[in-house]
């Protein structure tokens, strides 16, 4: 995991990412304190990029194809933020040389393949738990079991709401050309269980709407592009969650998207891992006050129940009828009671923090950004979780009149030693302005 944020005024955005990632292993987690979440989307134009979740996208390094977006993009400007997120989407999607149909198979095998085993693993428990119960299971049996499991996944999958970007006849076109994975795939995991021909069509289908469905694995990667389009004056900000490309479609849905205007003049955005800056931002700990309005509308949903019972001498109708009523002033109770709360965290904790951003000056954002991932790392550093945020925190400021801006910036190696590196990267510069010249 990650802590990344993003600030904004009218002024300038500043975006601020710890350097934490998290290997998934067999044994348990690795986790490593060098990676690079933050960079300028374009050389010569404000614009930055951040990741979070997986450091990879179909097994590709998201720098690497960051830093190829950018070599192709050149002085190329949009007139809006949105156009340049509008114009990196399109790249992943048309892009074949980077993720060829060989390495969308591959990866749809992975995926369907260890879906399929966490469907197994299900199955199996329940076969072991009626075994332990009735000593002995039936041939019968274990086909029902079989075919209840992946119908329960087949329905909650069909329940799941299509992505905007996705075509009509693309689940069909995807079993089609997939077909002989998804055999391969079941052969190999269900191996002897049995599996009528329409539960293999459910299975079908699940395959497809695994990259079509708006439900998104945990190696799901997210995006945050900020900064000014050509035509902007103040910054702006959008947000993706991008998991594969398959079947040549990317699978993506935007989560964020936020500008500065004159109704807005201050952002505070965080990503990943942000209980820690909800906290600062609103005085009181998300899952804290989750746990207060979940115990509420329980109680208030319970408790008429309990005070209808207890009243001798009326019958059925006229206590459901009382129940129902108690239950209707209950939950306008415990609305005006969220009201009423939230309205204090906006008076005394959100609005004075937004308040005080919208006049802060570029450093002051960068210091901001930092202060709040730092806030993250050492929470976790002080507790018993895992340290999944952590590391060197690099901090950039984007603003229309100086552009991207790195205010604190780790490398891999040490500049002092490398001085070629930054001749020739300042060479490049000067040759692209002695051509333009000419």
């Amino acid at each position: 995991m990650t802590a990344e944020i993003a600030i904004m005024n009218k002024t300038a955005v500043a975006l601020a990412a710890d350097s934490a990632v998290t290997i998934e292993q067999e044994k348990g987690q690795k986790i490593f304190n060098t990676v690079n979440k933050l960079f300028a989307l374009s050389k010569y134009h404000p614009v930055g990029i951040m990741i979070y979740g997986s450091a990879n996208f179909m097994d590709v390094p998201w720098e690497s194809i960051i830093k190829i977006y950018r070599a192709k993009l050149g002085k190329q400007s949009f007139p809006t933020l949105k156009e340049y997120s509008d114009s990196f989407i399109s790249f992943l999607s048309k892009n074949i040389i980077l993720f060829p149909e060989t390495e969308q198979k591959k990866y749809f095998f992975r995926a369907i393949a260890g879906y399929f085993i966490d469907i197994k693993r299900e199955i199996d428990e329940q076969v072991k738990e009626k075994i332990s119960c009735d000593k002995k299971i039936t041939e019968t049996s274990v086909n029902e079991i079989v075919e209840q499991t992946i119908r329960k996944h087949y329905e909650v999958w069909n329940k799941a709401a299509k992505l905007n970007n996705i075509s009509a006849d693309y689940d069909k076109t995807l079993i089609e050309n997939y077909s002989e994975l998804i055999i391969k795939a079941k052969d190999e995991i269900f191996q002897q269980l049995p599996i009528s021909e329409k539960t293999v069509e459910d299975l079908q289908i699940i395959c497809a709407s695994i990259f079509s469905k708006d439900r998104f694995a945990r190696n799901s990667s997210g995006l945050v592009i900020a900064g000014f389009g050509e035509e902007e004056t103040f910054p702006a900000l959008v947000s993706f969650t991008i998991e594969a490309k398959v079947n040549n479609a990317l699978k993506y849905k935007k989560e964020k998207d936020a500008a500065i205007n004159v109704d807005s003049s201050a952002w505070i955005i965080p990503f990943a891992q942000s209980e820690m800056v909800a906290t600062f931002i609103e005085g009181v700990d998300p899952g804290y006050n989750k746990i207060i309005s979940d115990y509420l509308s329980e109680y208030f949903e319970k408790y008429p129940d309990f005070i209808v019972d207890s009243i001798e001498n009326v019958d059925a109708t006229k206590k459901q009828e009382f129940s129902k009523k108690l239950k209707e002033i209950g939950l306008a109770i415990l609305s005006d009671f969220n009201k009423k709360l939230q309205e204090y965290r906006q008076a005394s904790h959100i609005s004075p923090i937004t308040s005080a951003v919208s006049f802060l000056p570029k450093d002051e954002l960068a210091a901001m950004a930092e202060s709040l991932v730092n806030l993250t790392s050492f929470k976790r550093k002080i507790s018993l979780d895992a340290e999944t945020v952590g590391g060197p925190i690099d901090v950039a400021v984007i603003s229309k009149g100086d552009g991207f801006i790195w205010i604190k910036r780790k490398h891999y190696f040490k500049p002092e030693l490398n001085t070629g590196f930054f001749a020739n990267y300042f060479r490049k510069n000067r040759e692209e302005q002695e051509n333009e010249k000419a």
